[in-house]
């Protein structure tokens, strides 16, 4: 298998797939893009309809959106492992990474992923809503799962979340008890951590992604 991705300090929907790799040591050749390089739009031009990352390439499969990269490895890899097997909870995970998947644009607009920064931006309302939604979920599944990770074991809801903890502790979002312990769960992995160090090897700069003022 290849999966191809963009700069660990920007691209967090690259993290969200590279996890499950990372997570259960699957083996996986990993490519990263220079997020709109020549080389990223010419690369993957020729592998997907949207010439976005991730993209996974897995023989004859090609999977080109996060989410679906991480139900194809539950499914082909992983024996449905990455869903709560309760179907009730597992309808609630579901529910909660789609809503990740599809929402929370306040807060993905003004708080873009830039894990190397220490940063300050004034939110809207809208974002301060999406943080506010983001807090109450976490604090939930916190306490239905004696503070495990957000459905018990580590799941797709994890890996959907997890570039909203590292957001949250780029630009000092301050988070209920509750929240703030799962960001800390999310933030002390071993995945998150070895995401964190390849990022911070990295010196590409991306203008528009360098919300706010540096502290």
């Amino acid at each position: 298998m290849k999966l191809y991705i963009g700069n660990q300090n920007y691209s967090s929907w690259s993290l969200r797939a590279w996890l499950i790799f990372e997570q259960y040591q699957l083996e996986v050749e990993v490519e990263k893009l220079k997020l709109f390089s020549p080389e990223f739009y010419h690369t993957l031009n020729a592998l997907t309809p949207t010439a976005k990352v991730p993209t996974l390439v897995d023989d004859e499969t090609t999977v080109w959106e996060s989410l679906a990269i991480l139900e194809y490895i539950n499914e082909q890899y992983l024996n449905n492992h990455c869903w709560p097997q309760d179907s009730t909870e597992k309808a609630k995970a579901r529910a909660v990474s789609c809503e990740m998947h599809s929402g929370f644009l306040a807060l993905r607009n003004e708080l873009p992923m830039n894990c190397r920064a220490t940063r300050h931006v004034t939110l809207s309302p809208e974002a301060l809503k999406d943080i506010e939604r983001i807090d109450i979920l976490w604090s939930e599944q916190m306490l239905e799962n004696d503070g495990q990770w957000l459905f018990g074991d580590w799941s797709i809801a994890d890996a959907m979340f997890a570039p909203v903890a590292l957001r949250f502790q780029t630009y000092g979002i301050q988070l209920s008890e509750l929240a703030q312990q799962y960001q800390q769960r999310v933030l002390n992995s071993s995945a998150i951590k070895a995401w964190l160090i390849q990022a911070s090897h990295e010196q590409d700069i991306i203008v528009e992604d360098e919300a706010g003022v540096e502290l």
